[in-house]
């Protein structure tokens, strides 16, 4: 799916975050929204996931308007086609790390339920085999952040919005994640990463500078 920004504006409170802002978010390559911090980055990433309202422009989503969608339009956009990882992770500590994947139970109790061969294999692609079990609150930051990614992977969402998901990791947990993203990519889905850290910036095809006022960069390999 094609996500875009057409000339937005974004004013919180009285102050004007970002003005004029237009980029075009295509599948099978992430588009990295880059620039300094208290640029907007993580505002417009919202306002692309409809998290946000815009002041002024429009929000396309495969051309078609959706700028003044109300809140089930938006719910339905969320549900049928969305996954997010934001920096908090979005994780339940006091639940098991498949229930954070599958994000369903048993109405007679705590036993997990859902799609057993995706549950398996999000495991094993964010190297979380045989953990399913384990309260995910036990997990490192770094392991909460794939396991974030590994509920993205089981909803296999048409589109992945990502913020900063390299901020504050090691580097083997940095380039755990960056291959993940680089997967979701390449299998034909639309990436959108908030990010500032330099090897996650190298990886995205389409770097965008909020507040620059110039367009988007399509890198060539």
């Amino acid at each position: 799916m094609i996500i875009e920004a057409q000339d937005i504006s974004v004013k919180i409170g009285g102050r004007i975050v970002f003005e004029g802002e237009s980029v075009s978010c295509k599948p099978g390559i992430m588009t990295a929204l880059i620039g300094a911090s208290g640029s907007g980055k993580t505002t417009l990433l919202h306002c692309l996931g409809l998290l946000l309202p815009v002041s002024k422009g429009s929000i396309l989503i495969n051309k078609n308007d959706v700028t003044k969608y109300g809140s089930a339009a938006r719910r339905r956009f969320w549900r049928d086609h969305v996954a997010f990882v934001l920096q908090d992770y979005g994780i339940m500590d006091g639940e098991s790390v498949a229930f954070n994947i599958t994000m369903q139970t048993s109405v007679f109790g705590r036993r997990v339920i859902g799609n057993k061969e995706r549950l398996t294999q999000s495991l094993e692609k964010t190297g979380l085999k045989g953990r399913e079990k384990e309260l995910a609150g036990h997990l490192s930051g770094g392991e909460k952040q794939r396991l974030a990614l590994a509920r993205a992977i089981y909803k296999d969402a048409d589109i992945l919005f990502v913020d900063e998901p390299t901020a504050s990791l090691d580097a083997t947990n940095r380039r755990k994640v960056i291959e993940l993203l680089t997967d979701f990519a390449v299998r034909g889905r639309t990436v959108i990463v908030s990010t500032h850290d330099a090897e996650m910036i190298e990886s995205c095809g389409i770097l965008h500078q909020v507040g620059s006022k110039t367009n988007s960069i399509t890198k060539s390999y």
